[in-house]
């Protein structure tokens, strides 16, 4: 067909034209899987980006941020002018003239490159093609890139032939938008808006010139021009792109010579503004999702989505500030109780022999030690008992000591932690989650992951099945010694004795309601013997406890674990009119184009018998009014005015070794557990170690904080009143006791807690009316109990 022309240059120049177009099929069918993958029509209509999805509370506050590429594409009109003068000056100064390819800057940087000034002649737009589909990845080459120096040959002409696409498919204005949007700025910053708040905690609007400049220099090199790691690279090399603007004529030599002297003036707060206690909620909301991310095929990590979740920010805010104020002072308590003394003990009180070293034997740095000296266990103690300077987590923050790795183990097995959560009983929002004390060193969430013996916090369950079984509020039982014979399940004939807390007992007839306040195991353990053990169990499901509880006869002392979560949810049924009411921690999905894609709402379902719940609710509102009950201690706090009712349940477990408190009002309910991670290390005895001494403060210094913003939807009030007829007698005759000062709960060491024994006298006088005359000097005296 050639041999036809005669011309000999129109014929060369055919030739020439008819391969390029031949190449370009080839290259563009991947003939034979020779060239490896080049985007599509519809690759290039709709480019994919892994975007970060971001988790809002319900007041729309960002929380955190799920990625494996930390983006959040921003639209042309949100980024500073100042960085798109900078790009185009240091990276294609005729992007505004060009198809895609550059032909003038390939042959300019052919030169450049001769005299010994190598440069680039990739235009933005190819850079972007690089970028979005991967061109240079090895799953993107064919056979032929095995062929020495084919292979950058047909890489770059695919990326010409994508740079042409997608300059036919966008504006200019898109395809810089896109291209900073895309690229990466190290620390796992990707795109414009990722990087202007990892770096200046700014948006990418409001970046000023010499912040601009520094941004763009990163990208010839994100690792040698890192600001963090390599300060005085970043800055010679921002002062290169300053410089390039000006001979773009986007900057005056004054202008350069006076912004070359500024620092780097970086901010890096924004992560620590989002990762404190929040990251129990990240971390919660991720578990939270996994199913529904599977059932939908949809990847949190890159979907760009907006989770809504039910969290208050504001409630949230005044949770960590108490928790952080009064666990400090917990955990001095803590090591003031036992001083030089190792803390670690058995049942008996005993020390633990080898307790430290058979921790530090689970340390990934033990198995490298016996390693280097060949498994002789001695040199390998000696090298971890070597002091050295460190940092390590306290309430002040990180301190820098001269520990040991023996020391640093001691120090974090020894901290406090707490759980805290509340919950709106009637639709199951969930307001507050208090995972632990710091997620960065403590992941394990002590919300819904860490279970952990109830104490008496369980046993409104047994009184609830004495209530479901028939019983009322006002029925008596005798607080006299308890004998119960039972067969295990190992067939073997046990028997079971429980005390109280004082080791005591007052041969005296109590309502439930009474006994229940003042949490005496004796009357607590004949309840439970005569509905049955697995009628409390029963009972317990069917409120909102998903753990395996033992039905044995201490079930309902609180023998079994359970979670906060579970506790909270059960305890939400009681409010909630015998509704069983599921927890929800993410109210709404929105997805990147704004659509709403999914909602949740709380499943109910009617478990208890409504008057029965309703009596429970005026049963733990007993623990506050009658006399000895062990929810006393809240008079010390300003919570009960204009007639404010509140009802709750201490609970400690053996050896104080678990702090509960459960409280409820007419708008929410909220669980606090406070122990230590290592269940070994506990607190010695009932001054300093029992739920009304750890935990409860916790919930009453919350719920004062909460009582003084009633625009946040909880407020002062008494419980709802029975949506049923009450036919139950629930109004016993009031003790006649005399109740000289508030009293305190003592937990018991040996089943569960609390539980006062007040003498029968003649004086009558309501235990409510005295606390609350003492309330005044009990206000200023509170935390004197302190060390």
């Amino acid at each position: 067909m050639f041999r036809r022309v005669k011309n000999r240059l129109l014929r060369y120049v055919l030739i020439v034209v008819y391969s390029i177009i031949l190449f370009t099929c080839a290259v563009q069918l991947n003939f034979l899987g020779l060239f490896g993958y080049s985007p599509t029509k519809n690759d290039i209509v709709m480019p994919t980006l892994n975007v970060a999805s971001e988790v809002y509370t319900a007041d729309s506050v960002l929380i955190g941020r799920y990625f494996e590429e930390d983006r959040d594409p921003v639209p042309f009109d949100s980024i500073s002018k100042h960085v798109l003068d900078a790009l185009i000056a240091t990276e294609d100064v005729r992007f505004y003239k060009h198809n895609g390819v550059d032909f003038m800057g390939l042959v300019s940087g052919a030169v450049s490159t001769l005299k010994g000034d190598p440069r680039g002649a990739s235009t933005i737009t190819q850079q972007l093609a690089k970028n979005l589909f991967k061109t240079r990845y090895t799953n993107a080459q064919g056979y032929l890139s095995k062929v020495p120096g084919l292979s950058i040959l047909i890489t770059k002409y695919k990326e010409w032939m994508t740079a042409y696409k997608l300059e036919t498919r966008y504006s200019k204005d898109e395809i810089i938008t896109m291209y900073l949007n895309t690229v990466s700025f190290s620390n796992n910053a990707y795109g414009i808006k990722s990087a202007s708040i990892r770096y200046f905690n700014k948006q990418p609007s409001m970046l000023d010139v010499n912040e601009s400049a520094l941004l763009v220099g990163m990208l010839k090199g994100t690792t040698i021009y890192n600001p963090i790691r390599n300060p005085k690279n970043a800055m010679q090399r921002r002062n290169v792109v300053l410089a390039q603007m000006e001979k773009s004529g986007y900057l005056t030599q004054a202008q350069v010579a006076d912004l070359s002297k500024d620092s780097l003036r970086l901010d890096l707060n924004y992560k620590d503004n989002i990762d404190g206690n929040d990251s129990y909620i990240r971390s919660a909301v991720e578990r939270w999702l996994e199913k529904w991310s599977q059932d939908n095929e949809i990847d949190i990590y890159k979907a760009g989505l907006k989770i809504y979740t039910t969290i208050d920010s504001r409630m949230q805010k005044m949770a960590e500030k108490v928790v952080t104020d009064r666990m400090e002072e917990l955990q001095r308590r803590l090591k003031n109780t036992w001083g030089s003394e190792e803390p670690w003990r058995d049942k008996e009180g005993k020390v633990i022999p080898e307790f430290l070293e058979n921790h530090a034997r689970k340390l990934p740095i033990y198995s490298d030690l016996m390693r280097k000296y060949h498994n002789n266990e001695d040199s390998v103690f000696t090298e971890l008992r070597k002091k050295k300077e460190m940092e390590v987590f306290t309430w002040q923050g990180m301190e820098k000591v001269n520990y040991s790795t023996m020391d640093s183990l001691k120090h974090y097995l020894m901290m406090l932690n707490t759980g805290m959560m509340a919950m709106n009983p009637y639709n199951g929002e969930i307001k507050v989650w208090v995972g632990g004390i710091n997620h960065e060193y403590y992941k394990f969430d002590h919300v819904n992951q860490a279970k952990r013996q109830a104490g008496s916090t369980f046993k409104p369950f047994a009184y609830m099945a004495a209530l479901e079984s028939g019983m009322s509020p006002c029925d008596k039982f005798t607080d006299k010694p308890v004998k119960i014979e039972f067969t295990n399940k190992k067939g073997e004939h046990e028997v079971w004795e429980p005390k109280n807390a004082d080791w005591s007992v007052s041969y005296r007839e109590m309502s439930l309601r009474w006994a229940m306040a003042r949490s005496l195991n004796t009357i607590t353990a004949q309840v439970t013997d005569a509905v049955g053990w697995d009628k409390v169990v029963d009972v317990a499901h069917l409120c909102g406890i998903d753990s395996k509880l033992e039905s044995v006869p201490s079930v309902g002392l609180g023998s079994n674990d359970v979670s906060v979560f579970e506790m909270v949810k059960a305890y939400a049924t009681f409010m909630n009119a015998g509704k069983k009411t599921d927890p929800v921690l993410v109210s709404k999905i929105v997805g990147m184009d704004g659509s709403t894609i999914a909602t949740f709402k709380s499943e109910q379902k009617q478990v208890i018998n409504p008057e029965n719940a309703w009596l429970m609710t005026y049963m733990l509102r007993g623990t506050v009014e009658e006399p000895g009950g062990t929810s006393q201690a809240l008079w010390e706090w300003d919570l009960f005015k204009n007639g404010n009712e509140i009802g709750g349940k201490t609970g400690t477990s053996s050896d104080y070794v678990d702090g509960w408190y459960m409280g409820v009002t007419k708008d929410l309910v909220a669980g606090v557990w406070v122990g230590c991670d290592e269940q070994s290390i506990h607190f010695k005895n009932s001054a300093t170690g029992e739920g009304s001494k750890t935990a409860l403060p916790i919930y009453a210094l919350f719920m004062e904080e909460l009582y003084k913003h009633p625009e946040l939807g909880v407020t002062f009030g008494k419980f709802p009143e029975s949506t049923v007829e009450i036919k139950k007698d629930y109004r016993c005759p009031s003790p006649r006791i005399r109740v000289e000062q508030p009293t305190d709960s003592v937990s018991n060491t040996d089943e569960e807690d609390e539980g006062v024994v007040l003498p029968e006298l003649e004086e009558v006088r309501p235990a409510q009316v005295e606390v609350e005359a003492n309330r005044g000097s009990a206000q200023e005296n509170r935390n004197n109990n302190l060390p």
